[in-house]
């Protein structure tokens, strides 16, 4: 924390007063990493932590969900797949439980913005695209979170420091800036060209509370800032990891190999989700229509629930990848949330401050 910077102070911007939290920092819905442990704590250090649904069962998130409720009284949200085969029941949960924000990792279709609005529920996707913030914005999304290049996870090729100010110019509802973010300069930064706010996620991974194995942590933490990279082999779109031996042999392997892994990771997945073949098919085809992409590119996407897996719970960074932004080569330590969420608000409002004694007025 930078020295003389306050713990007790707080940031009000439009993305506070919207959701209701203390602080301007989110925890992103990372799969296997974000449960109801880590969304508790980020909720209770007045951020807001949002739960990963798309690597649980409909009952494990009713489950999460609880269980989140029980450890906080504060807002949290979840994060959706618009695509699911029980996406709908998904959203009738989170009206059920009463849920502050359902998050998209893609877009929701403009019924289930509706649907979520009317019954009070904050609706934020996230975006890599100013005409994908256009579009969500128009079907009544009340914020959006911009991820650039930087970020961990399917991610795109322009920087935060470009595409968040052309986000920030293009709608008029809140921008959270996520994709290289980790300290108080960066949420200085981030509200300084206009946004709202600022979404971290391997921040966030890299906490006390965090269920991924201390070993697999203290990996990421031995890594430097050219310690990732961005592959299309894990699920056949751009996915930023960090860069490792099995990562190495995927980048080397045949698309043929690729398909049958995928193929026999879909089959693993499908034991864990209890999909039925027939259900696999149709999130298969909403894939392709909402996301323009081939039908090897969709077989692909059934690696990534199972090679995180492997490597975020099991600990197994021999069978599986990690995912992980840029800034993995700036963290050091370990904190508990609520250490690194005042650290990271007490550290803007100090650059804040000392950057307002920066504008000088006429003699």
């Amino acid at each position: 924390m930078t020295a003389g910077a306050d713990p007790a102070v707080t940031v009000d911007t439009p993305l506070t007063r919207l959701v209701g939290v203390r602080h301007p920092v989110v925890q992103t819905g990372m799969g296997w990493v974000a449960g109801s442990r880590l969304v508790g704590a980020t909720a209770q250090a007045g951020g807001l932590g949002i739960l990963a649904s798309a690597t649980m069962t409909f009952d494990e998130l009713a489950a999460a969900i609880t269980e989140t409720k029980r450890r906080t009284d504060r807002p949290f949200g979840v994060n959706l797949r618009a695509d699911a085969e029980d996406a709908d029941r998904r959203v009738d949960l989170l009206i059920d439980h009463g849920v502050r924000v359902a998050s998209f990792a893609l877009a929701p279709r403009r019924e289930q913005i509706a649907k979520l609005k009317d019954h009070g529920i904050l609706v934020i996707p996230s975006v890599g695209a100013v005409r994908h913030a256009e579009k969500v914005a128009s079907w009544g999304a009340d914020a959006v979170v911009v991820q650039g290049g930087e970020g961990g996870g399917h991610t795109g090729s322009v920087a935060t420091t470009v595409l968040l100010p052309s986000v920030v110019d293009a709608v008029d509802i809140p921008v959270v800036a996520a994709g290289g973010f980790f300290d108080g300069r960066g949420l200085a930064a981030a509200l300084s060209y206009g946004a709202a706010g600022i979404a971290m996620g391997t921040r966030f991974l890299l906490t006390a509370e965090s269920t991924v194995p201390e070993e697999v942590k203290r990996r990421y933490l031995e890594r430097d800032v050219s310690g990732t990279v961005v592959t299309d082999r894990v699920d056949g779109m751009p996915h930023r990891v960090l860069r490792t031996e099995l990562v190495e042999r995927l980048e080397s392997s045949g698309r043929f190999a690729g398909a049958v892994r995928a193929l026999r990771n879909a089959v693993r997945f499908r034991a864990l989700t209890g999909l039925s073949p027939i259900a696999m098919v149709r999130e298969g085809l909403a894939m392709k229509r909402g996301n323009d992409l081939t039908w090897g590119q969709v077989l692909m996407a059934a690696n990534t629930p199972m090679l995180l897996r492997s490597g975020l719970v099991d600990g197994r960074t021999d069978t599986g990848v990690l995912a992980s932004g840029q800034v993995v080569g700036a963290v050091d330590d370990l904190p508990t949330v609520a250490e690194l969420v005042d650290g990271v608000v007490a550290d803007a409002a100090a650059v804040l401050r000392a950057n307002a004694d920066l504008v000088l007025r006429p003699a």
